[in-house]
Order: C-alpha cells, then sequence, then structure tokens
C-alpha cells in the first residue's frame, strides 16, 4: 500500500521592511518641441499660407526664358500640394548652390566641360529645374571623382 503523504506547513519569517527611500523630485518636464503639420496641404498653409502664394513665388523661379510666369503660375496652382513642396524645396536648392537658373546652367556646363558647346546648353535650358538639379549633382560627382582618381594615379586627366 502507499503511504499517506503528510503536508507540513513551514513557518516563514516576515520579513523585515526595508527603509524608506526619499522620493525625488518629480523632473520638470521640458517644454514640448513644436511639432508641424505632416500632411502636404496643412504644411503648404503653414509655410506658405496659401497654394497661390507657394505657385506665385515657384514660378518666378522656375520659369524659363520663353515661358510666361502667369500661365505657369495658373498650371501650378492646379498642381497637388506635395508637388508644388517638392518644387519648392528644389527651387531653394537652387537659390542656395547656384543663384539663379542661368548660374546652374553655366555650372553643369563648366562640370562637364560643354562650355562652348550652345546647343548642349540651349538643350539644358529645356529641361526642368529638378532634371537640373539631378545633373548637376551627377557632373559634379563625376568631376570629383575623376580629380581624385588622377590624384591618386599621379597620371593626368584624359578629359
Amino acid at each position: 500500500m502507499a503511504s499517506k503523504k503528510t503536508h507540513s506547513v513551514k513557518k516563514i519569517a516576515p520579513k523585515a521592511k526595508a527603509p524608506t527611500k526619499v522620493k525625488a523630485a518629480p523632473k520638470a518636464k521640458a517644454a514640448p518641441v513644436p511639432v508641424g503639420p505632416r500632411h502636404p496641404k496643412a504644411r503648404v498653409a503653414a509655410a506658405h499660407g496659401s497654394k497661390a502664394a507657394l505657385a506665385k513665388t515657384i514660378a518666378a523661379a522656375i520659369a524659363r526664358t520663353d515661358q510666361d510666369t502667369g500661365m505657369l503660375e495658373s498650371q501650378l496652382k492646379k498642381a497637388s500640394n506635395a508637388q508644388l513642396l517638392r518644387l519648392s524645396r528644389a527651387t531653394q536648392t537652387m537659390k542656395d548652390k547656384f543663384g539663379s537658373r542661368d548660374k546652374l546652367i553655366a555650372a553643369i556646363g563648366a562640370a562637364t566641360k560643354k562650355t562652348k558647346d550652345k546647343d548642349y546648353l540651349a538643350k539644358l535650358d529645356a529641361y526642368s529645374l529638378p532634371q537640373l538639379l539631378d545633373l548637376a549633382a551627377a557632373s559634379q560627382r563625376a568631376a570629383r571623382a575623376l580629380t581624385s582618381a588622377t590624384a591618386r594615379t599621379g597620371l593626368p586627366s584624359a578629359g
């Protein structure tokens, strides 16, 4: 036969209470960082006031020599807010780095060593501003790579 199991209850000594800690004063909350709106319509309204005002500022900057800024402005008023914000960033980059559209085209011509090629510069004038900025970045990157390669090898460049 199986023996009967007995349950013995052990008495546990009560734990001594830990000394109470002195609570630190609550930290002062830092001023919340103002967070701007996330959707394009509110970003346009916050930064530029209205879509029409943004379209007017962009039209003056991206207009080519043969374009009417009034007609371009009316086209930009119909564009999406996200597209207007993208064009606004492109115009700001152009103004900061190059100054004007003509100087940007001249910089691309200088980086590609085609400053005397009038047909090439005329073709560049037909490009949109974001295309010109991409082309300028690529040509400057290529020129930098060429100069660093010639500095490493010590050989003159073939261009």
